[in-house]
Order: structure tokens, then C-alpha cells, then sequence
């Protein structure tokens, strides 16, 4: 749960995200509060510029704080924060330094859109060390206002190519063509995720990030699963807050139905913080030991299935309680299940299973499975 010191900030969150739910309003109010506090910077360190070790869990305990107030501003934060592990994780010495102090100096926000259809992002060589982009990306979170978004595309070269990470520099996000029309989504309206258009746009060599193919590398890759768990758990625990608030308020604590339901949300609840901990607990163990990558991608391909189920339950026992009036506005149960049903909808959930599957059918006993 939120430390107390934290309440009157989150609450102060939540507030502002009631008047970001609206289609095409960015949540201005909730990143001017996370930068004020100081949250843009906080994943990195300063001196040398690096992104900070060993600290998984107080980076999921921030992520599930933002996500219990706002899941749009919680998506985007997440974004951000992907962003600047890509670039500490492949890039150079020169472009950390340069990347991070615009985050200490200017408070720039970050992001990754690496979603795409059939007119994809398309990177080819001009010559000069100079790179011609073509292409879309969708649902392009933060769009319009972040000011350096890392984007996927195919690296198209003489002798070969790949999926390549690039940075659009800030003076270029202006000729990005933003639409914003097939943006109409049941929850997450003010995560902003439009389709851009990079075509015409001129990369230099020092805008691509780390060699083609470092975006699919694990266990970074299916790793960064943990991060979103964190938001989603975030508003489950909300869930439970504004059921039991409803419940006492309206003199129906004393119901034994009441009771068993918000129970088994506080289960799941408290089940989701064991797995994100024990996720994080791992992620800073066996980050850095190449022979524990496929169990590391294990365990959070699992842990970010159980998020998803748990969230959705403690939807439905949330809503059995209060009744139709969490689906009517403005009591916050009706916007936390319109931007939760739609956030829990992430890439893959099956492969991430059968990963999970593989790795287990793959060792030869199961009692240090992990461990």
C-alpha cells in the first residue's frame, strides 16, 4: 500500500487524473507534479550518468503509486522509464551523457513505440552516415509530448540490416505527423496513443541505439513485463480502496457477502505485491547472469499473467459489490475499470505462457525451479 508520507501526493494524482479523463487531454497536471518531486530523474544516477543498479523494487513500488492514481500517467511514466534503460542498457558512453542530462537539465520526457501494422517504420541508409525514416508506428503513447521518443524499425543496409532502436531528436519531433483519428478507446483516453508518421524524417548515426536486433534481447526485453504488472497492481489496490471506502460509507461493511468478496480482493491484492516483489527480489539478482535468462523471462512472463488475472477478478468482485454504481460516473471505480480493461490488454499473453511452459518442461527436476 502507499506510504502515508506519499498520500496527500497521490491523492493530489488522482485529483488531476479525473480531469485528464477526457479524449486528447494529455495528463499535463499529473507529469508537472512527477517533476516537480522529482521522479523523471529518479530511475538514473547523476555522476557517472548510469541508470541506477539494484533497485527494481523501488522502482515497481513508484510504478504501482502512479498506477493506483492514474493508469494513463502510469503507462507513460513506464515508457519513460523503458526508454532510459534501452539507452543505458546498448547505448554509448556520449549518449548517456548526453540522453540522461536532459533529463536532469530539462525534465525531458521519454517514451518507446515500437507497435506497428503494415506501414511500418522503415530505416535506409542515405549515405553520409545519414538514415532515411518511412514508416508508422501505433499507439504511440505520450504523443505530442514526448519530447525524445526511441522508435523500432527495419534497418535496411547493403550487407544486412535488422530491427533497430533510434532516438527522434527533440528539434524533429515537429515534422512527425500526429493522427489521432483511430484514437477511441473504451479507457486510457488521456495515454494520448496516436498513430506517427516518421516518414522524411533524417536520422544521423549517432541517433540509432546500440546494434540492429538489441530491442529483442533477453531477458530485458520480456523483463521490462514487470514494470507494467506494477502500474496494473497499482489499480487493484485502488480497487480495493474504493470499495472499502464505498462499503463502510454506505453501512454495508456489516453484510457477510460484503465481507468474503472484499476479502478475496484483498487477497488477490496482497498475492499481486508477494509476485511483484519476489519478480523485482529477481530482476536484481539474475539480471546480469547470462545462464539465468530464461528463467528470469520465466518468472515474470508468470508474474505478469497472475497480474492479469487477479486484476480482472478483483474487477468483478469490486463490481458485485458496489453495483451499477461503480460503472457510472463519477464515482473513480468507473474509470479505474475503463482504463484498467483496457490496459491489461498487453502483447503476447499466450506466448508468455508457453515460455513459461518451455522453460519448466525443459529442466530436468522441479525443485529448484527457482531458486
Amino acid at each position: 500500500m502507499t506510504n502515508p508520507f506519499l498520500r496527500p501526493f497521490v491523492s493530489q494524482l488522482k485529483n488531476f487524473a479525473t480531469l485528464s479523463d477526457l479524449e486528447g487531454l494529455f495528463p499535463r497536471r499529473e507529469f508537472e507534479l512527477l517533476k516537480d518531486a522529482g521522479f523523471l530523474q529518479m530511475p538514473l544516477l547523476k555522476d557517472p550518468f548510469a541508470f541506477a543498479p539494484l533497485q527494481t523494487r523501488r522502482l515497481l513500488d513508484i510504478l504501482k503509486m502512479i498506477g493506483s492514481a492514474s493508469l494513463p500517467a502510469g503507462r507513460i511514466y513506464e515508457g519513460h522509464v523503458n526508454a532510459l534503460q534501452l539507452i543505458d542498457l546498448f547505448g554509448s558512453r556520449s549518449q548517456k551523457d548526453f540522453y540522461f542530462s536532459e533529463v536532469f537539465k530539462n525534465q525531458s520526457l521519454f517514451g518507446v513505440w515500437n507497435t506497428q501494422d503494415g506501414d511500418g517504420v522503415k530505416i535506409k541508409e542515405a549515405g553520409n552516415g545519414q538514415y532515411l525514416l518511412e514508416g508508422s508506428k501505433n499507439f504511440c503513447s505520450g504523443a505530442g509530448w514526448i519530447q525524445w521518443p526511441l522508435i523500432t524499425g527495419e534497418l535496411i543496409l547493403k550487407g544486412g540490416g535488422g530491427w533497430q532502436i533510434c532516438v527522434i531528436p527533440a528539434e524533429k519531433m515537429k515534422d512527425v505527423l500526429v493522427d489521432s483519428s483511430a484514437w477511441k478507446p473504451l479507457g486510457m483516453r488521456a495515454s494520448v496513443s496516436y498513430k506517427m508518421n516518421f516518414s522524411g524524417i533524417v536520422l544521423d548515426q549517432k541517433d540509432l541505439i546500440g546494434p540492429p536486433d538489441a530491442y529483442y534481447r533477453q531477458p530485458y526485453f520480456s523483463g521490462g513485463a514487470v514494470r507494467f504488472a506494477a502500474v496494473q497492481l497499482g489499480a487493484a489496490e485502488a480497487i480495493l480502496e474504493e470499495t472499502h471506502q464505498f462499503l463502510r460509507e454506505n453501512n454495508r461493511a456489516d453484510d457477510p457477502f460484503q465481507k468474503v468478496r472484499t476479502a478475496e480482493i484483498a487477497c488477490l491484492v496482497e498475492t499481486g505485491n508477494l509476485w511483484i516483489n519476489r519478480a523485482a527480489d529477481m530482476t536484481d539478482a539474475w539480471i546480469w547472469s547470462p545462464e539465468q535468462n530464461e528463467k528470469l523471462t520465466a518468472y515474470i512472463n508468470m508474474t505478469r499473467t497472475v497480474m492479469n488475472d487477479l486484476c480482472l477478478k478483483s474487477m468483478q468482485l469490486s463490481e458485485r459489490s458496489v453495483g451499477l454504481r461503480a460503472l457510472m460516473q463519477p464515482h473513480p471505480l468507473e474509470r479505474i475499470h475503463r482504463d484498467l480493461t483496457t490496459y491489461l490488454k498487453q502483447p503476447g499473453p499466450d506466448a508468455a505462457m508457453a515460455s513459461v511452459g518451455n522453460y519448466v518442461l525443459g529442466q530436468k527436476g522441479i525443485s529448484t525451479l527457482w531458486k
